[in-house]
């Protein structure tokens, strides 16, 4: 299912759910979403995360400064460190990542497949294996690896297979691809963690990161620029709004 036709739907029950509740705006009713598998406990969050530093997308590199035509580095010559994510919709942690205080540049994009520089087109329909993810730009120093994980996980639902909520598609799969052994480590520890706050099984994927193409231009930054876009109501303002992090 591509988003052209998620947006008419979300357009639809935005409408409805704005007419009956100002103070649910953009939440669909339990009836008119598919129902996944709840949390019994909110999972346990360090506290060191904060959203009273300037917003990190303030100062993140243009887009024109990431290559296009080649993937991008798992890599950061400064110091930087590098963690890629799929869990649903790039829009949505996109969204919430850019807004981690120690996080420098968050792009959405592509990995996972099995072609080179695949478009979004191609994606959608399932013909490369891609998975719509996230690379995160962030410095230890001030928010570690473990946080953007236990994050990561309280903004997607991990125990769905291949979708999230109306999302649904292997390009929407949960996914940590690790880029050193000390990820992969932290990730496999995260993931047994999370299994006594999910009543169902966790089917996140934990495998070695790979080429990361990014997203083209208008994906990029797409919830800050779309503010009242139906589907940025429905389903990405109520994931910012869950962290706290936009205040």
């Amino acid at each position: 299912m591509n988003k052209s036709t998620l947006f008419a739907v979300f357009a639809i029950a935005v409408f409805l759910v704005l007419s009956s509740c100002a103070g649910n705006a953009g939440k669909a009713s339990a009836q008119e979403a598919p129902t996944p598998s709840q949390r019994i406990t909110p999972a346990a969050r360090s506290g060191t995360i904060s959203g009273t530093l300037p917003k990190p997308y303030t100062n993140s590199p243009p887009y024109s400064s990431h290559s296009f035509n080649s993937p991008l580095p798992l890599t950061e010559p400064d110091g930087s460190q590098v963690a890629i994510l799929a869990g649903g919709c790039f829009w949505c942690l996109e969204a919430v990542f850019e807004l981690v205080p120690g996080v420098s540049d968050v792009v959405s994009g592509y990995t996972g497949g099995k072609t080179r520089r695949p478009s979004y087109t191609a994606v959608s329909m399932g013909a490369t294996g891609h998975a719509e993810a996230v690379r995160i730009v962030y410095n230890p120093a001030v928010v570690s690896y473990q946080e953007l994980l236990e994050l990561f996980f309280k903004i997607h639902d991990p125990t769905t297979l291949n979708r999230q909520g109306y999302d649904v598609g292997t390009q929407y799969r949960s996914a940590i691809y690790y880029v050193d052994e000390n990820q992969r480590s932290a990730a496999a520890a995260e993931i047994e963690k999370q299994r006594s706050h999910w009543q169902d099984p966790i089917v996140t994927e934990l495998v070695p990161a790979g080429d990361f193409w990014i997203a083209e231009e208008y994906h990029q930054d797409y919830f800050r620029r779309n503010p009242t876009q139906g589907y940025c109501i429905a389903i990405i303002g109520p994931k910012v709004e869950k962290t706290g992090l936009a205040q």
